[in-house]
């Protein structure tokens, strides 16, 4: 299931944290949205304004006026000014005034306009959740190793999400200035190269196709380390993490489960074409140490940020989205979807060091209530590469610092060809059409219509290049029946038809997008 998949109250209550949006404005946007949505339908755009000729005046107001409306439904007017006609609704502001009857009551001159407040400066210091403070020092090593149009490619391609914000960074000449937010070296400046230059070594741990050693006649995935992170974690922790599917008694799919069998057919058949392969999950078992009791004291804070600070500690008894307003429920999303991401970057990058990740999911779209669920009649696939940084996550000097490192690294080179590679292959044996985002949070790369770039932390915090797959959809009625039968060869009948096994298509299409990849890109 897509890792960005939450409730439109979780997504308000953050951006309130994170914006000072005003209460009341939240708890009617979620009140109105119970449940998980995935694709969100756009507002439909506001009506162009009158013109002055569609404009007819109206009656002056007769005598006695009416009575006046309740005081929630008539603004009061400031000081001086003149009160509204009760003769026709009030106009919006921004559109053609109603001319007003003459009369010594009407102004002689139009009230003033005052501008809105401006902004509060952004905070640069700020670091995301359990995120540690970056060594800026460390892009020092991509000094004049990337030119400036190679820097604007990217972050006009890739990285930007096209957001007319100032960035906080300033794009000089010869090279880019980066607002840190470090108090004590405010900023970190990268010189740009007049030519481009291989990164130094020791400055990326893996390596691009086209730097791996000739085959001479070995198998075409030799000397290719891949890692595969099975999504999620399964097992006991499967409800927790809200990753668990059942229709009937005595039957259930766990994302968590899917994907380390997935991982484990996929290990074997990379490695019989010559890879070294390693799972950065082998069980459905947590890699962090942490638990959920952890993060009590965090989770509070959160909710007292978003403006809870009497927040309940259970869940139990609370129904719907009520319950992400708890610190247990705060508690356990800091443990399954933060800490144990990062405690899986901290395998990839210090243990396994890779050259590239393959992040294993399966996608959903909503359900309603876990104990009741509904199925969809949606069913589609994705790949995502790394990228479309939002400017309220740019603010985060972690974060910021990530996407830097990725950028100089030339991560994106490697993962956004790679990435279409593995999706045309899963488009050929699944049959499953292109997913389609409505929604600002990721923005198509390239020229397949199944890859997306979107910042999320598995695919940012893996100094590698990261393919993201989100094939199927997990309520659908026919996958949901062929994911039940796991995995197995050949064709057996599912609903009344002969049908192969979901997870062997999937497994077929990576291996079939991976050497597509490497017989084009690596030295023969």
């Amino acid at each position: 299931m897509k890792a960005g998949i939450k409730s439109r109250m979780y997504f308000m209550m953050m951006k309130r944290m994170l914006c000072g949006c005003a209460l009341p404005v939240m708890l009617v946007s979620v009140m109105v949205t119970p449940g998980m949505t995935q694709t969100i339908v756009p507002t439909p755009a506001p009506a162009a304004p009158l013109t002055p000729a569609q404009v007819t005046p109206g009656p002056a107001p007769a005598a006695p006026p009416p009575a006046p409306a309740p005081p929630s439904a008539v603004p009061v007017p400031p000081p001086g000014a003149a009160a509204p006609s009760t003769s026709a609704p009030a106009v919006p502001s921004g559109s053609v005034q109603m001319p007003r009857p003459p009369g010594p009551a009407a102004p002689t001159t139009a009230p003033a306009v005052v501008a809105p407040p401006p902004a509060p400066p952004a905070r640069l210091d700020r670091l995301s959740p359990l995120g540690t403070k970056p060594d800026w020092i460390k892009l020092q090593s991509f000094h004049q190793t990337l030119t400036r149009s190679e820097f604007e490619a990217a972050m006009r391609d890739v990285y930007s999400d096209g957001s007319p914000f100032p960035p906080p960074w300033t794009l000089e000449t010869d090279g880019v200035v980066i607002k840190t937010g470090d108090p004590i070296k405010p900023e970190a400046r990268i010189a740009f190269a007049t030519r481009p230059e291989a990164p130094l070594p020791g400055t990326r741990t893996w390596r691009p196709a086209a730097e791996m050693p000739p085959l001479k006649g070995r198998p075409l995935l030799s000397d290719i380390h891949i890692a595969i992170d099975p999504g999620h974690i399964g097992g006991a922790y499967a409800q927790m993490e809200e990753r668990r599917l059942s229709f009937a008694p005595g039957e259930a799919i766990q994302e968590g489960d899917l994907t380390l069998t997935t991982a484990q057919v996929l290990a074997e058949r990379l490695k019989a074409l010559g890879a070294y392969v390693s799972l950065v999950r082998d069980r459905a078992e947590p890699v962090t140490p942490q638990r959920p009791s952890d993060f009590t004291a965090q989770a509070r804070q959160i909710l007292a940020d978003a403006g809870f600070p009497q927040p309940e500690a259970s869940y139990s008894g609370v129904t719907g989205d009520a319950k992400i307003l708890t610190v247990q429920w705060q508690s356990e999303k800091l443990f399954y979807r933060v800490s144990e991401i990062h405690a899986r970057g901290q395998k990839v990058n210090s243990t396994i060091k890779p050259d590239v990740v393959l992040c294993l999911h399966f996608n959903a779209e909503a359900w309603g209530d876990a104990a009741a669920p509904q199925f969809s009649p949606m069913n589609h696939m994705h790949v995502l590469v790394n990228g479309c940084y939002s400017p309220l996550e740019l603010e985060q000097q972690d974060i910021r610092f990530e996407m830097f490192h990725r950028l100089f690294s030339r991560t994106h080179q490697e993962e956004q060809p790679l990435a279409e590679a593995v999706a045309n292959g899963m488009r050929l044996t699944t049959g499953l059409p292109a997913y389609v985002y409505t929604t600002p949070n990721a923005r198509h790369v390239g020229t397949n219509s199944y890859v997306y770039a979107r910042n999320l932390l598995a695919n940012r915090i893996y100094d590698c290049p990261v393919v993201y797959l989100e094939p199927y959809v997990m309520n659908n009625e026919e996958t949901y029946h062929r994911l039940l039968r796991g995995h197995f060869l050949g064709r057996t009948l599912i609903a009344g038809r002969l049908q192969s096994s979901a997870i062997e298509d999937y497994v077929q299409g990576v291996v079939n997008g991976i050497v597509a990849y490497y017989q084009k890109h690596r030295p023969l």
